[in-house]
């Protein structure tokens, strides 16, 4: 068996033509998490890349002028200020395949009402220098990061689309490729419509795949970002050169204080302040600017992180510990799925799998993270494998199931999470009624022989303890001790996985 979980595998492409070319090389199993971050392509010595963030910026000056209109319709308030999640380009935030929300309605109000309260002067700044679609994501009640992330893409589709039919007819070739017919490519200020247009694309299952150069990636957050806004707002603030408005922001914030007060309450006193002074915002964005260095330096270290925890260490775990073993033999919903984290298990535990689990020697920190990873392992499979986001009770982390009357459900967790216990009461019950079955797996990865025993003091507490369908994996490099060193309690310890 051949595994084909990238870009490269699927269309017989040697990394380092990608890597050469400058795409990151994705995965067609499921999205990874990074996206484009528009202040990459403002700062950019490369003059394509300004183009495009000037194209970025008219659009929403457009928006900004629409917006002023009390009486557009809603036809067309859809037209010009919703789009469709970008999913051919399997980045973004989804934790199983690459099928997001998009920017629907309350995108577009949210946009429309930020244009119109806050923002009238958008692409017209005095203080930065130049204009930022980033700041629409500043306020409360603004856009998230996915939002960013698909308003951005869709706004440079049709340079993506060019950089991705490009390297198809120079690398791979025709009988993996198609013409493909690509809705809302380009737009015309003249007619104010949208216009498609037809490209040559790697085709993979019915649908085109676009790659996107590395060096307009991040992961994370953007560097224009509402989270590192209230994080620095007591350095912003004091150094606005405006006497008068530094200390009506001052008195306005102090208010909200009291006398010693906690980060929560600083950052909920900053939010309320910069709803009030959205001048403030400027002079954020000018300090960002001034770092931009820096901008490209972080984004260039998350990206080859990002490559390295879920492409190279993937590829080493399927590679050199699961293709071709009974991980890929099939069963049922529940034995396929528990057989998999049982191998998985003794991957890690017994076959130095749990390297694969540390970043720069620390290991993985976010569930997200580590259910990618896992998602990124069913690679050669008949099962549909899903996270369920619409069944009324929350997402559950996978739903695998062969039709309507096989499915079992996975809820992979780290061992560190504050909130084990509650999950392991509540959680996968309620989502099992949810999803009309009663089989479940938890799976739990522990990093350590502290984490192990609060664990166990969890599982006893509930009653979950031998239970076949709770799996505990150790991820831990404790139990890599030299055997001459191990004591009968070591030894006991050593053993808690197992």
């Amino acid at each position: 068996m051949c595994a084909k979980i990238y870009f490269s595998d699927f269309f017989s492409v040697a990394p380092d033509v990608l890597e050469e070319y400058g795409a990151f090389n994705i995965s067609l199993i499921n999205d990874l998490p990074l996206f484009i971050d528009p202040f990459l392509l403002f700062d950019s010595q490369e003059d394509k890349y300004q183009v495009l963030h000037e194209d970025i910026i008219r659009y929403v000056r457009f928006l900004r002028d629409i917006a002023e209109n009390d009486s557009i319709s809603a036809g067309l308030i859809e037209s010009w200020f919703g789009f469709p999640e970008v999913s051919q380009n399997w980045l973004g935030f989804s934790k199983t395949g690459n099928k997001g929300s998009g920017l629907g309605k309350d995108f577009a109000k949210s946009l429309n009402k930020n244009l119109r309260r806050v923002f009238k002067s958008f692409g017209q700044e005095t203080i930065t220098r130049g204009s930022h679609l980033e700041k629409l994501c500043l306020l409360s009640d603004g856009v998230g990061r996915d939002h960013l992330s698909d308003f951005t893409t869709n706004l440079i589709k049709g340079y993506l689309l060019e950089y991705t039919q490009q390297f198809a007819r120079e690398h791979i070739a025709p009988e993996l490729c198609k013409t493909f017919a690509v809705k809302r490519v380009s737009f015309n200020y003249e007619t104010r419509r949208w216009h498609d247009a037809r490209f040559e694309l790697p085709a993979h299952k019915g649908d085109y795949i676009l790659l996107t150069p590395k060096n307009m990636l991040t992961k994370d957050e953007a560097w224009i970002n509402r989270a590192d806004l209230l994080d620095t707002f007591t350095d912003i603030y004091p150094a606005i050169p405006d006497e008068q408005l530094r200390a009506q922001i001052q008195e306005y914030f102090l208010k909200r204080l009291s006398e010693k007060p906690k980060d929560q309450e600083i950052r909920e006193a900053a939010s309320a302040t910069i709803e009030q002074f959205p001048e403030v915002l400027d002079y954020y964005v000018r300090k960002k600017e001034d770092s931009a260095d820096e901008a490209h330096l972080v984004s260039n270290l998350k990206v080859r992180d990002t490559e390295e925890q879920f492409v190279n260490q993937v590829q080493q775990l399927v590679g050199n510990h699961l293709e071709g073993t009974e991980f890929y033999n099939l069963g049922d919903s529940f034995e396929e799925s528990l057989r998999r984290v049982h191998f998985l298990k003794k991957v890690i535990e017994d076959n130095d799998g749990y390297r694969l689990f540390y970043v720069k020697g620390k290991p993985v920190q976010r569930e997200a993270d580590l259910q990618i990873m896992y998602r990124l392992t069913w690679y050669a499979t008949v099962f549909d494998v899903n996270r369920e986001v619409n069944n009324g009770r929350g997402p559950v982390d996978f739903k695998v199931s062969k039709g309507n009357a096989d499915k079992t459900l996975v809820e992979f967790k780290l061992a560190s999470n504050s909130k084990l216990k509650q999950n392991l009461k509540h959680q996968v019950n309620v989502y099992e009624a949810a999803n009309d079955t009663s089989k479940s797996i938890k799976a739990i990865l522990h990093f350590s022989l502290s984490e192990y025993r609060r664990v166990q003091e969890i599982l006893k507490d509930l009653g979950l303890q031998a239970r076949r369908d709770v799996v505990l994996i150790d991820a831990s490099a404790e139990r890599k001790v030299s055997a001459s060193n191990v004591t009968d309690q070591t030894q006991a310890d050593l053993n808690f996985g197992n």
